[in-house]
């Protein structure tokens, strides 16, 4: 029973030991590079999956020629009798290979085609610049996504407040609805054109006004940048009623400040100054 047992042990540690040695050979194999042979009598081509920018041998009795004028996806190598070398490949697009090279007076292969997936490495390896800029991208292109279906979202509604309005000469500018959401202030705005030209807009932009304190008071505007805009039209045709969104980062305002929307007409004189009280900016929905 113990001879047994002690067969059993020694049979298992070969097992495991077979087992390592194949696992270092495997991993020491995935290292080696793969190796090219060539001669003086023939030409092995070598066609990569992009242009060649370079190609370099370690040894002058291994030739590799190229297009250095017009980038060409493949190469020539020859060799002459010597003792083995390397060849380096660089692919326009930066894309490293590397392989052994060594001379064989008869050759099995006279073509190598070349994949991707063959690269040792690139040239320009990306770093962190790049991988921030990549993600600060794609953060951008969420925002304005979510800007877009939030906007979209609050034209459906259709919800209205039906008292910020002001009208002149038949164009009315009216302020329908005021919502806070993350960090943004949403202005759902809408133009009603009743009269027979049509209206092109100049601009439309929204202001925070000051009452500056003293023996004589005077007024002083801030613009107020948007950081999206949704279905902001250009013109406004007769009978036509548009609405679109303003998108700004959140404010509010003491009592002695204000909301001023301001509507400019192109080539016209039929602009509309709006007052929001800072009641409605501070209580949005």
């Amino acid at each position: 029973m113990k001879r047994y047992i002690i067969t059993s042990i020694f049979l298992a540690t070969c097992s495991f030991a077979t087992h390592l040695c194949s696992a270092q050979v495997t991993a020491q194999t995935s290292n080696i590079l793969d190796t090219i042979y060539a001669n003086d009598t023939k030409n092995v081509a070598l066609f990569f999956p992009e242009p060649i920018r370079q190609g370099i041998t370690g040894s002058d009795n291994f030739v590799f020629t190229y297009n250095r004028e017009k980038e060409q996806y493949f190469g020539l190598l020859q060799a002459k009798p010597g003792e083995e070398s390397n060849l380096l490949i660089v692919n326009r697009n930066g894309s490293i290979f590397s392989y052994i090279v060594r001379y064989k007076e008869k050759l099995t292969k006279l073509n190598y085609f070349i994949p991707i997936s063959s690269s040792i490495g690139n040239e320009i390896p990306k770093g962190k610049d790049s991988i921030q800029a990549e993600t600060s991208e794609k953060s951008n292109a969420y925002t304005k996504y979510y800007y877009e279906k939030f906007c979209t979202y609050l034209l459906d509604r259709k919800q209205s407040n039906g008292r910020i309005k002001k009208r002149n000469e038949g164009i009315i500018l009216s302020v329908e609805n005021i919502v806070f959401d993350k960090e943004e202030l949403y202005f759902v705005v809408q133009i009603e054109n009743n009269s027979t030209l049509d209206y092109d807009l100049n601009f439309l932009k929204l202001s925070i006004e000051t009452r500056q304190k003293g023996t004589r008071k005077s007024l002083q505007r801030l613009y107020q940048e948007p950081i999206y805009i949704q279905n902001l039209p250009s013109k406004i045709g007769e009978n036509e009623t548009v609405r679109f969104v303003y998108v700004l980062p959140k404010f509010s305002l003491s009592n002695d400040r204000r909301a001023i929307l301001e509507l400019n007409e192109k080539d016209g004189e039929r602009n509309i100054e709006l007052k929001i009280s800072h009641r409605y900016i501070n209580n949005p929905n």
